[in-house]
């Protein structure tokens, strides 16, 4: 088969769509034939490298995806070959209290596909049978493939974190993007009055279709002043934040009293700088989120499935052409998210 590999960290230019072994369905695995997989920011990490983090080379890119089942491995029962599934960004080897509550992020192995183990850019991949369920009727594979991961991760940060409430503000930074896109919809599910920011005047326009009640450019250097008169000078109760440097020292004073930020990353870098009397004499909670549980998944792709929320996917393009992608993500020429076909 074609995999997408890096044997070093670096430019795009490292990537290589290049023949490897097939894959082997063993004992309670399934064997799926890749339809599509949505390129993420820890893509874009990974190939780059991290700092503390040693990746085995050579590695196979590629956090989550959809496919179709093409054989089953000696004891997996409950799917059909031929049936499109999604298949789930993160896994576990551990049977924990967390695993069986469906919060198999909680667990102390939890890993991610495309970073600790081989992902899904490639045409074949072998997964544990637990870890892909049904792509539901109504919703197209290819589509479906820009999902898994954002959804649940937006998921994790305004429910199981955050915990938003009804009747809430919740600003989101970076509304057009993967995570922002899902959070908007999530929050307004939920009940919330949402504010979404954004750098352009397209992306601003997709949060509003997408639910936010406003829509403001963090570009610009006072855009906290204009949550504040969105609020009546409160603030907001919840800041979904994924960007960092760049928008942290707006976004903790645009909380409220009592309000929480809930961070799942820096697009714009590591480092962020927090006032410790702005932090308790305002109450204020700071979370850190990574992925969420796999029990929301019914939730999740239910609305998906009936139009309730909505895939964010800019294009279609072949993995052969990855290292585009991944240059068109970095310059932030992106609405949404962007994934690749095997084929095509």
């Amino acid at each position: 088969m074609k995999a997408l590999r890096i044997h070093e960290h670096g430019e795009p230019s490292v990537l290589r769509w290049e023949d490897v072994p097939d894959p082997v369905a063993g004992p309670g695995q399934v064997l799926v034939r890749v339809i599509g997989a949505s390129i993420n920011h820890l893509d874009l990490w990974v190939r780059r490298g991290m700092p503390g983090l040693k990746i085995p080379m050579p590695r196979i890119l590629g956090c989550d995806g959809t496919g179709e089942v093409v054989a089953l491995g000696e004891g997996v029962g409950g799917i059909a070959v031929g049936q499109a599934v999604v298949v789930e960004p993160g896994y576990t080897s551990a049977d924990s209290d967390e695993v069986r509550a469906g919060n198999d992020h909680l667990a102390k192995d939890y890993q991610i596909r495309g970073e600790h183990c081989d992902g899904l850019d490639c045409e074949l991949v072998a997964v544990d049978s637990k870890y892909v369920f049904p792509v539901p009727d109504g919703l197209d594979p290819v589509q479906a493939a820009a999902c898994p991961l954002v959804f649940l991760t937006a998921y994790g940060m305004v429910v199981s974190r955050a915990d938003v409430k009804r009747g809430e503000t919740v600003l989101v930074l970076g509304g057009a993007s993967g995570v922002g896109s899902a959070a908007i919809q999530i929050a307004k599910d939920l009940g919330a009055r949402v504010l979404a920011t954004a750098g352009s005047e397209a992306k601003r326009g997709l949060s509003l279709e997408l639910g936010a009640d406003a829509a403001i450019d963090h570009t610009k250097e006072d855009w906290g002043k204009e949550v504040r008169a969105l609020t009546d000078g409160r603030g907001v109760d919840v800041v979904v934040e994924h960007v960092g440097p760049a928008t942290w020292r707006s976004s903790m004073g645009a909380l409220a009293r009592n309000g929480r930020l809930v961070t799942c990353g820096g697009t714009t870098g590591p480092v962020v700088e927090v006032l410790l009397p702005h932090l308790f004499i305002k109450n204020l909670s700071l979370f850190g989120s990574t992925m969420g549980p796999r029990s929301s998944y019914p939730y999740l792709f239910e609305r998906l499935a009936d139009g309730r929320f909505r895939a964010v996917v800019d294009r279609v393009m072949p993995m052969a052409e990855a290292a585009r992608a991944h240059e068109m993500l970095e310059k932030r020429e992106i609405v949404g998210k962007v994934v690749l076909v095997a084929e095509g």
